[in-house]
């Protein structure tokens, strides 16, 4: 006889009080944004935490809070600053975004944050589910949060056999998790929320004899918890491969800033080719040593790439004319002191490899 499917959670069930009673006891109490009720140091946090661990934000929440101690402060920072304290975070587009929101937070409401959910929603590179837990956190408003992690808490309690991607499933997974809210303790259920997803119920090894819910969860019953939430299979992984110039001059490197959309936007980095080809041709002829290096594998969100890095390293002596000649080619870019060049915001290989001292 197969197991009872269990009563789905209802905003009539103590589901609150379970998340509650669950975080003050085993959840996160020693997190330095938990310490605060500061909305510029909240939303500092979630942004940085969107699709990042926690063991990775917390040195750079330090070290940006060392920068840029308030809201103003960040307002004021030349964007370049800020890429390059965010260099190796990731997603560059939150940095961006980040900058963005600091202006118009300055400018348009005088340097102190919307303290509702909805007006926090229209702030750059804040969405619902941020904006709902700055408002929580910050001001103690009773809204709901809906990131990755609290989707796949509810989905495998309720048994949510919806397909998550499409649209009209998601309207009702928002619809549940505001009726699951608590009349009191926001602060504590949104946080339990987030604990709970983040450390017992993962995305491959759920915890499950850990979980305060695994009484009521469907899919601790079906003995399938990676079966929840559903979403539609995703595209297959696409590959580039491209080659970067490292060219050198002593202690000089020369660097060329990115575009302002795209892959690793408006950060500084060693030239792109499209093939190892096209970069052998352009250096053909070149005086001082070259060589090839290891071909760097790295992942992005949608596909791998593999960018094999060509160093070259030019005489310290170079007449002008062989000189403007080369930059002629490479077209816009400039000449950085290394330690200067890692001072920028890099992309993390390119600033591994910089590092490295040999690729």
């Amino acid at each position: 006889m197969s197991p009872t499917r269990p009563r789905a959670a209802t905003a009539g069930d103590d589901f609150a009080a379970l998340v509650v009673r669950w975080q003050r006891r085993h959840g996160r109490h020693d997190l330095p944004w938990q310490r605060t009720r500061d909305p510029y140091r909240v939303w500092l946090s979630e942004v940085m935490l969107q699709q990042t661990q926690v063991t990775t934000v917390l040195a750079y929440y330090e070290r940006f809070l060392a920068r840029f101690p308030d809201v103003h402060a960040l307002a004021a920072a030349p964007l370049d600053e800020v890429l390059a304290l965010w260099s190796g975070l990731g997603y560059y587009r939150r940095a961006r975004h980040l900058h963005q929101c600091a202006q118009q937070v300055v400018g348009e409401h005088g340097g102190a944050f919307p303290r509702d959910s909805a007006a926090l929603a229209r702030l750059p590179g804040i969405g619902r589910s941020t904006a709902a837990a700055i408002a929580a956190f910050s001001f103690g408003e009773r809204a709901a949060i809906l990131d990755g992690n609290v989707k796949r808490v509810l989905a495998r309690v309720h048994g949510v056999a919806d397909d998550l991607s499409q649209p009209r499933a998601e309207r009702a997974m928002w619809a549940r998790a505001e009726a699951l809210l608590p009349a009191r303790g926001i602060e504590a259920y949104t946080q339990g929320l987030m604990d709970l997803g983040a450390t017992v119920c993962t995305l491959r090894s759920p915890r499950c004899d850990a979980c305060p819910l695994g009484a009521r969860c469907v899919a601790r019953v079906e003995g399938s918890p990676q079966r929840y939430p559903v979403k539609a299979r995703r595209a297959a992984r696409g590959r580039r491969a491209h080659a970067l110039l490292w060219l050198q001059q002593g202690r000089r490197l020369w660097l060329v800033q990115r575009p302002p959309t795209g892959v690793w936007a408006s950060l500084w980095s060693l030239p792109e080719f499209r093939s190892a080809d096209e970069l052998a041709a352009l250096v053909a002829g070149w005086p001082g040593p070259g060589e090839w290096l290891a071909p760097i594998e790295h992942a992005l969100t949608h596909f791998d790439w593999e960018l094999r890095p060509w160093r070259h390293a030019l005489p310290a002596r170079l007449d002008a004319a062989t000189r403007h000649g080369i930059e002629a080619a490479l077209g816009t870019g400039r000449w950085f002191d290394r330690d200067d060049a890692l001072q920028q915001g890099l992309p993390a290989p390119v600033r591994r490899l910089i590092e490295s001292g040999r690729g």
